[in-house]
């Protein structure tokens, strides 16, 4: 009888044959190991208790894995577990290098024979509940913004974090950090999630991401309802506690919800002991005073903004100008640091009718600069001694990678499917996506080369991850079958060799 309508059929195999739809996984399996992931976690993250059962570098490990794999949900593990060539190799990893006590110690964890590679989702979803802390969702008061103090197995799962970065930075050393602090919207179903300011129910995590490694150092998971700039000084210390060793200038970008006078003043004024002054650039609030201030610019004193494309400028509609602007948080005091605001302006397509101007719901603020009609106009605060367009120019540098990185793990890793609606879980799931992030730029980043930096992680899966094989095992090896003549096939070899140079190599 047909199965459809083209002449082909499915059928299960009679018997174990080794097969895996993911035979370049095993190799982030490997830089892990070299990264020293499983010993971070172990180091950091004590969610289990006694000897018994699943330890937490197996739960996190599995859990990093399944985010690479493509796997949305905690149920997708069970797709996983199915895949037979693939467990071969993690169970093989598992125990490679231990001594004969350590392996010993390892079956005795389970009271009956294991038979399981990764976790069930059930026992993934009990883990993730120690995340929790019901303590400090009493805490919480209607209609105001929280953010529950993490537990310190979460912080831990932060600290891991940190390891990974330093493992990039012993490899690929930078001596400068531009971050890029940024929110994003994780719209949800979920019936405690609370409303963002979309009017959509969201939660809405403040994220630090380290422009030149292409990492995220910080990445705070808040309800939809905490708005963007809420604590950002301190998020900001956070992060500058993570940054590794080697590092010795660090740069501040972020949008207007950045736009905070302790913010802009404790990176100004150089209060942070380890990198004292921090060169920024921050959006301004567009407030009336503001806008009266670049009412009063004289038209000489505007300059086109131009873009460079292949060595060449070509203008753009917009044009810059350098606004004297002295909010009164600044101060005027002679030792005040000195900051300067920068107004972008940018005739507006389609003019308002006579007598609509009051009424304008435009989604960006606009100014009417008389003879010179109606315009959108932003604002840029900085410390920084650069000439306006290039100022411009790098600001919006941030607009691209700290948004693509929540683009992927929104959308190409799990963090967009929030598995419950206990807050704790939900942060852990975004952490442990963190960490698999940051997994995949440091192997695109450090072992695969640069032709691979700009490609998506969907890319990636396509070329590198997802490759059916075979594992059979000789002579006590592994060995990973891929179709003869497959393109991937020289690509997994030097990605081993680029490995184990990283294993050997002094940082």
């Amino acid at each position: 009888m047909s199965q459809g309508v083209l002449p082909f059929q499915y059928e299960e195999e009679k018997q174990s044959t080794g097969m895996t739809a993911l035979a370049g996984l095993p190799a982030y399996l490997e830089l892990a190991r070299v990264a020293g992931l499983a010993r971070s976690i172990g180091r950091h993250v004590s969610v289990r208790e006694g000897a018994q059962g699943w330890s937490d570098s197996q739960v996190v490990t599995s859990l990093v894995l399944l985010n690479l794999a493509g796997g949305e949900v905690v149920d997708d593990l069970r797709i996983l577990e199915k895949d037979e060539g693939f467990c071969r190799v993690l169970r093989s990893a598992e125990t490679h290098g231990m001594r004969r006590r350590e392996r010993r110690a390892a079956e005795l964890r389970w009271r009956k024979e294991r038979r399981r590679s990764v976790p069930s989702p059930s026992a993934v979803f009990r883990y993730l509940t120690k995340f929790h802390d019901q303590g400090e969702e009493d805490r919480r008061q209607a209609h105001t913004a929280f953010i529950p103090t993490p537990k310190e197995a979460l912080a831990g799962l932060g600290k891991v974090n940190g390891d990974l970065m330093a493992f990039v930075q012993s490899r690929l050393p930078h001596t400068q950090a531009t971050l890029d602090m940024d929110a994003c919207l994780v719209e949800t179903d979920k019936q405690e999630a609370l409303y963002c300011y979309k009017k959509d129910k969201a939660y809405q995590p403040l994220t630090t991401y380290w422009a030149q490694q292409e990492v995220i150092v910080h990445s705070e998971f808040r309800d939809g309802n905490v708005p963007a700039g809420h604590e950002q000084l301190r998020v900001f210390k956070e992060a500058l506690g993570h940054m590794p060793a080697g590092v010795e200038k660090v740069l501040m970008r972020s949008d207007t919800a950045g736009y905070q006078q302790e913010l802009l003043k404790y990176c100004a004024k150089g209060k942070d002991e380890r990198f004292g002054v921090i060169e920024f650039a921050v959006g301004v609030d567009v407030t009336p005073e503001f806008k009266k201030a670049v009412a009063e610019v004289s038209e000489e004193e505007w300059q086109t903004l131009e873009r460079e494309v292949e060595g060449h400028k070509i203008p753009t509609d917009q044009e810059w100008a350098e606004v004297c602007f002295v909010p009164n948080w600044i101060g005027h005091s002679k030792k005040s640091p000195d900051y300067r605001f920068i107004a972008i302006r940018e005739p507006l397509r389609q003019v308002p009718l006579p007598g609509m101007e009051g009424q304008l719901g435009l989604p960006f603020p606009a100014i009417d600069l008389a003879d010179k009609g109606w315009h959108k106009v932003f604002g840029v605060v900085t410390n920084r001694d650069l000439a306006g367009d290039e100022l411009i120019w790098w600001y919006r540098q941030r607009c691209g990678k700290s948004e693509q990185a929540h683009g992927v793990m929104k959308g190409d890793l799990a963090a967009g499917k929030l598995p419950s609606g206990l807050f704790g879980v939900n942060a852990a799931w975004w952490a442990i996506a963190v960490l698999a992030f940051n997994l995949n730029s440091a192997m695109k980043r450090l072992v695969l080369g640069k032709e691979w930096v700009g490609k998506r992680l969907k890319a990636v899966r396509f070329a590198f991850i997802s490759l059916p094989g075979r594992v059979v095992r000789r002579a006590r090896t592994l060995i990973i079958r891929l179709t003869r003549d497959h393109p991937s096939y020289g690509l997994l070899l030097g990605a081993r060799q680029t490995i184990l140079a990283l294993a050997n190599s002094p940082p």
